[in-house]
């Protein structure tokens, strides 16, 4: 499920994180993988994961440590508008924000797309103008990673569309069913 009511709203969370804040309308990409596999939780309870896009990397004010709580509760209370029980039903959490993940899995700057998915880094923009072939201006120097079209997460996409530019680059017609 993705929380994110306007485009307006949309752009008003990129802004707060380009000015160093949390969002205070956090755009979300709510999972619940236990309603898929049951045996992620107890009988009669589930794992949800909240995603909030754009928390930016170093805070105009304060540490994320130091607002790690005020953030987690802010996220909580943006659902709840739409799942009102859900402070409830809620037995633990965790909030792992930028520092966190570039600590834990080293990614630079936290970031699992290597660049924001925002308007000015969708389609032919990604992962700048002139180079969304997969192409670089080097010689036989493709991209394929989080950085290019269609973006991060673990979907294989980037690198299946570089592999058919490069096939195409050295004429191989790509295999078709």
């Amino acid at each position: 499920m993705k929380i994110c009511p306007s485009i307006d709203y949309y752009a008003q969370a990129w802004a707060d994180a380009k000015r160093g804040l949390p969002s205070r309308a956090p755009v979300l990409e709510v999972q619940v993988p236990s309603a898929y596999d049951p045996t992620m939780a107890p009988p009669g309870h589930h794992v949800m994961s909240i995603w909030a896009l754009y928390a930016p990397v170093r805070l105009r004010e304060g540490t994320w440590e130091e607002r790690r709580n005020e953030v987690g509760a802010r996220l909580i209370e943006t659902l709840r508008a739409y799942a009102p029980n859900l402070r409830n039903v809620i037995m633990d959490s965790s909030l792992f924000t930028p520092a966190d993940i570039e600590q834990r899995m080293a990614m630079t700057d936290g970031s699992i797309r290597h660049l924001d998915m925002v308007p000015g880094q969708f389609l032919a923009q990604r992962p700048l103008p002139g180079w969304s072939s997969y192409r670089t201006p080097i010689a036989s120097l493709y991209l394929c990673g989080a950085g290019t079209h269609p973006g991060g997460e673990v979907t294989g996409a980037p690198g299946h569309n570089a592999a058919q530019m490069i096939l195409a680059d050295l004429g191989v017609k790509p295999w078709k069913r």
